[in-house]
């Protein structure tokens, strides 16, 4: 009796900007199959670490059910704010493809905090933005796509804007 072929976990770092979006549909597009999970990690600094935050900082969110991430009081609860675009990509994916779309939120440092990510969760590959920071402020600010490529334990692939391609 053969067994089933365990899903893979495709992550893609996610914090809701232009090239995060072209990140996922890039992943969509390039890498993820049918019965796959995609797991959107969110990865950021809080104002304020209080409440269920607390709990949460060294091991990251539950997964949150896609579904989940239209209801303001649980995006609320853990402090993400998906637009109504990035939700629209993912569902539409999750329904194409026929996909189980997660997301997990981590709390701190966000290039140090993927890497966790990629660890624990594990994944088995991670699609990130470059936000195409010049060089001064890539010296000064940090590529956190940069940190990533160097410091992961998976396969990397960065999707450049635009405008870096």
């Amino acid at each position: 009796m053969a067994e089933e072929p365990i899903a893979r976990r495709v992550g893609v770092a996610v914090d809701f900007s232009p090239c995060s979006k072209k990140a996922i549909q890039w992943a969509a597009e390039n890498i993820v199959k049918t019965g796959d999970h995609l797991i959107v990690v969110n990865a950021f600094k809080p104002a304020n670490y209080d409440g269920e935050i607390l709990l949460w900082e060294s091991t990251g969110s539950p997964y949150i059910p896609l579904s989940d991430l239209s209801n303001p009081a649980i995006v609320k609860k853990y402090g993400v704010k998906p637009d109504a675009e990035t939700l629209d990509i993912l569902n539409t994916i999750a329904r194409q493809k026929e996909v189980v779309v997660v997301m997990k939120v981590y709390y701190g440092d966000a290039r140090e905090k993927i890497c966790e990510a990629i660890n624990n969760i594990p994944l088995s590959c991670l699609v990130i933005g470059n936000r195409g920071l010049g060089k001064i402020k890539r010296v000064i600010l940090g590529s956190v796509s940069e940190y990533v490529v160097n410091n992961a334990t998976c396969p990397v692939t960065v999707v450049k804007t635009e405008q870096d391609a």
